[in-house]
């Protein structure tokens, strides 16, 4: 083991024989820290993260709580054989960031490179390469072998499908599946148009209502989608549609909110769709 006399340590964590801690790094309260990892210069470890297998932490780089780097890929193929993980200097790991080592289909390496910030809930895996000043927000997932070139920015709740390529400055939108390489310079933004697919039928049924309920709120549901276009009524339709079944809280609950003012559009059916709850 090898700790510099003036690394901040604190009395909870665990530090493993054969890590290297380099000086000015800070080891918050209850973290883990592997036996052949090494952290390098001002370096800081907020509480609970945990750091395992041979990762190399590069200098002042900050990971936040509940973080887990450096701990076996999530590959069946994997076959316990000794892999690295690296993160480059000045990078920023959020709360609850997962990244993996690599394999031996892979290199050998997982690699982060410098001044990027990893927000909260990414997770990057076996063998991926993250380059230079790249931005990966909240709760991107990149599967294996994928390949991020520097100054790339993903959009949050984005998934990359594995061996994808995403060029230099490229710009990913939020809620994207990756399935293609993404050109460098290139904004690229999945087809994420939502569509209704009828009533929540099975929900329904186990929450209790009726067949007659249903039948009921399946016949409004075809009333109010009921144009070529699967757009709904206009204000004046559903409010005539309102006072026809003006009994039922059911289906004057799904009117009401249609009428309701909102800035956002109404999700509407496909045309394909029609009378899909039947």
């Amino acid at each position: 083991m090898s700790i510099s006399a003036n690394a901040k340590i604190h009395p909870s964590a665990i530090i493993e024989p054969g890590a290297e801690i380099a000086e000015n790094v800070e080891i918050g309260a209850y973290c883990c820290v592997g036996e052949r990892v090494i952290i390098g210069r001002n370096t800081k470890l907020h509480s609970h993260v945990v750091v395992m297998e041979d990762t190399i932490l590069g200098e002042e780089v900050t990971v936040y709580p509940f973080a887990s780097l450096g701990q076996k890929p999530q590959d069946l193929k994997y076959n316990g054989e000794r892999s690295r993980l690296e993160i480059g200097n000045n990078t920023v790991i959020r709360e609850y960031v997962t990244a993996n080592i690599g394999t031996s289909g892979g290199g050998m390496l997982t690699k982060i490179g410098n001044n990027c910030l990893i927000m909260a809930y990414c997770h990057i895996a076996h063998d991926c390469t993250i380059g230079n000043n790249v931005i990966l927000v909240n709760g991107v997932n990149l599967a294996g072998h994928v390949t991020v070139g520097d100054n790339a920015i993903i959009g949050g709740m984005s998934a990359v499908k594995q061996f994808i390529r995403i060029g230099k400055h490229a710009m990913i939108g939020g809620c994207s599946g990756i399935d293609r390489d993404v050109i460098p310079y290139g904004v690229v933004r999945s087809d994420r148009v939502t569509t209704l697919k009828g009533l929540n039928i099975i929900g329904l049924r186990r929450r209790g209502f009726s067949n007659e309920e249903i039948k009921l709120m399946q016949s409004v549901y075809n009333e109010i989608f009921k144009t070529d276009d699967m757009s709904p009524l206009t204000t004046d339709e559903l409010k005539e549609l309102k006072q026809k079944y003006i009994t039922d809280e059911n289906t004057t609950e799904m009117i009401d909110f249609l009428l309701a003012h909102s800035k956002n559009p109404i999700c509407t059916p496909l045309p394909t769709d029609k009378n899909y709850s039947n």
